[in-house]
């Protein structure tokens, strides 16, 4: 016998500011689903999960809850209001006998229960409000980005925990690793419509993809369609006494149906810049100690960041990765140790914190009133990148409209933030990126732009994620900070790093690791007086080979845009640029191959 289902909408209408959000829109979701629910930043993806838990009331249409379920949602900020600790509002509606779930769920998301309400930051009170939705463990979970402000040890332990639940749940994520992992269908929104598919996030891009391209055709149909139509009404004018009304209906009809048809929004344009090339060695790193308040952050640290370098800092919250970037960028001194500087850096911050955007101007003045894009004499132009631009026209790269040019910070939402941070930052040339959490917020979409900008940034960038798919994407280098002190440095991505620290661990390492240990040496001589490894030069045996290969995929690159016939004569700066990049590869490929082979003969006489 078919269950009733857990929640139905039907026809739901729901209009803001004029515009409509949703018109007709309907909706079922059943005992069991696991639900990824997917849009671009502005779609109304938190809105539509408001109306299913019924905290907006739609202009129009029926919420229907099944018989004696229950609907649990996770505010984004919650109202802590009258709740003296962040466990008393965690505890609220649980009885004595299940107060232990508060505790568990506390453990595995990393927040004090004991923590008073007014000296929580927004991260620990989400994390609050998380555990109090897992301890309660409705029918039905609404999460709205549940990984936000996590780090990844709590991302796996919540991924974990919601593959074991029989509970149905809704996710928005921009996490993909954590939508592949946990969803069996997915609900999209776009343009006001929600489709559905029954199939998890891993299939999503394909099924859009492909409604894109059957669209696409339609309206090439259509407009070919108008095109004819309009031929003949002009034509039979004169062709005929009497014209067939029926006919010049029908095409201003098909003009109609046009003209309704909603235009996709087109992708961010966002651009990076590199400026003026800056030394090979750009941060050198040794011996690196920091301590606060007795605890141990960092003990012995070293680290060579090379130009081109994409290093990634990975740990547990409060571990001291934002620290380690502040020291590495000299804002911070270290207690022990030293960091020098490659010269001619020009580097861009993006913070954590958003603490380059005052949430009380508009976003017309966050940009015009950096000094850094001010354009002298002119009230409504910035600098982007060296050129004068429109404030509007920029922040329309950055997919906003006009009417929200003049709206506060304040109003946009954590996605929108983050654009807006986005756009400060591209503005300027620079050749150094620092990236403090850059993924919260952001959409799929906007998440595979700023990779493909990051993959093609003619510059070194310094990244603190928990995104596990974003790190594998684009880092070459993860320092993963353990507590204690420790920090170790590893080559590649998250994936990367787990495997080589698998195999530290006493389990057998990939091949990759191996090859190194399969040169032999040239001569038995050689073989006897070649002394040991150090600790340094282990580490860089064991990242040689990523950068070996980023160098060859960076010359491939290089080639394929040199081999276009034309380019010398269309774009001969970029063509000079080009030629210049691709020897400097050459010769960085040659010489990390030579020390790869000096490092591995050593290796090999050490074994």
């Amino acid at each position: 016998m078919a269950r009733a289902p857990l929640l139905q909408l039907t026809d739901i209408s729901l209009t803001f500011g004029g515009e409509p959000v949703f018109d007709g829109l309907s909706l079922v979701i059943q005992p069991g689903d696991r639900v990824a629910l997917v849009g671009r930043n502005g779609s109304g993806k938190s809105t539509l999960m408001k109306v299913m838990a019924g905290l907006v009331e739609p202009d129009r249409g029926e919420r229907v809850e099944g018989p004696g379920v229950s609907v649990g949602y996770m505010e984004q900020e919650p109202e802590m209001k009258g709740f003296a600790t962040l466990g008393d509002y965690a505890a609220s509606g649980l009885e004595p006998g299940e107060l232990y779930k508060v505790e568990r769920a506390g453990e595995g998301l990393k927040f004090d229960p004991a923590r008073a309400v007014g000296t929580a930051s927004g991260g620990e009170r989400r994390r609050a409000a998380l555990a109090k939705l897992m301890a309660e463990a409705p029918e039905l979970m609404l999460l709205d980005e549940p990984t936000n402000h996590l780090d990844i040890e709590a991302v796996l332990w919540l991924e974990a925990e919601l593959k074991a639940t029989r509970r149905a749940f809704v996710l928005i994520s921009h996490d993909r690793a954590f939508l592949r992992e946990l969803t069996r269908a997915t609900l999209w929104i776009d343009r006001g419509m929600v489709r559905r598919q029954e199939k998890g996030f891993e299939a999503f891009e394909a099924w859009r993809d492909k409604i894109w391209e059957e669209e696409d055709q339609a309206r090439h149909k259509l407009d070919r369609k108008i095109k004819s139509e309009a031929r003949w009404a002009v034509e039979g004018i004169s062709a005929r006494r009497k014209r067939n009304m029926g006919r010049v209906r029908a095409l201003a009809d098909l003009r109609a149906e046009r003209a309704a048809q909603i235009s996709r929004q087109g992708a961010a344009s966002m651009a990076l810049e590199a400026g003026p090339k800056s030394g090979r060695k750009v941060i050198e790193a040794k011996g690196i100690s920091k301590a606060y308040n007795g605890k141990v952050i960092l003990s012995g640290f070293d680290l060579t960041v090379i130009r081109g370098d994409r290093v990634a800092f990975v740990g547990p919250n409060g571990v001291g990765k934002t620290t380690l970037l502040k020291i590495l960028m000299g804002e911070v001194a270290p207690d022990e140790g030293s960091v020098k500087h490659g010269t001619n850096l020009v580097p861009a911050v993006f913070d954590q914190a958003r603490a380059q955007l005052d949430p009380e101007m508009s976003l017309w003045d966050s940009l015009t009133g950096d000094p850094d894009m001010r354009v002298s004499g002119k009230a409504d132009q910035i600098m982007v990148r060296g050129q004068p631009k429109h404030v509007v026209g920029y922040l329309k790269e950055f997919l906003f409209d006009e009417r929200q040019a003049r709206a506060p910070v304040k109003s946009l939402s954590g996605g929108e933030k983050a654009r807006l941070l986005l756009a400060k930052i591209m503005a300027r040339e620079s050749n150094l990126l620092v990236l403090d959490e850059p993924t919260n917020d952001l959409d799929v979409e906007t998440l595979d732009l700023l990779q493909e900008l990051l993959d093609s940034y003619d510059g070194t960038v310094l990244l603190v994620s928990h995104d596990r798919d974003f790190l594998d994407r684009v880092a070459t280098i993860t320092v993963a900070m353990e507590g204690g002190g420790r920090a170790t440095v590893y080559a590649g991505g998250w994936s990367d790093y787990q495997v080589q620290k698998t195999g530290a661990d006493g389990v057998q390492a990939p091949e990759k690791k191996e090859k190194s240990k399969s040169i032999q040496p040239k001569s038995e001589a050689t073989k006897t007086q070649k002394p040991g490894l150090s600790f340094t030069e282990k580490h860089r045996l064991e990242e040689l080979p990523g950068v070996i290969e980023r160098l060859e995929a960076e010359i491939a690159k290089l080639e394929e845009f040199l081999a276009q016939p034309d380019l010398f004569t269309r774009e001969p700066v970029k063509f000079k640029k080009a030629t210049e990049a691709l020897v400097e590869r050459q010769e960085a490929l040659t010489a990390a191959e030579e020390e790869w082979l000096t490092l591995a003969e050593k290796a090999e006489a050490e074994g």
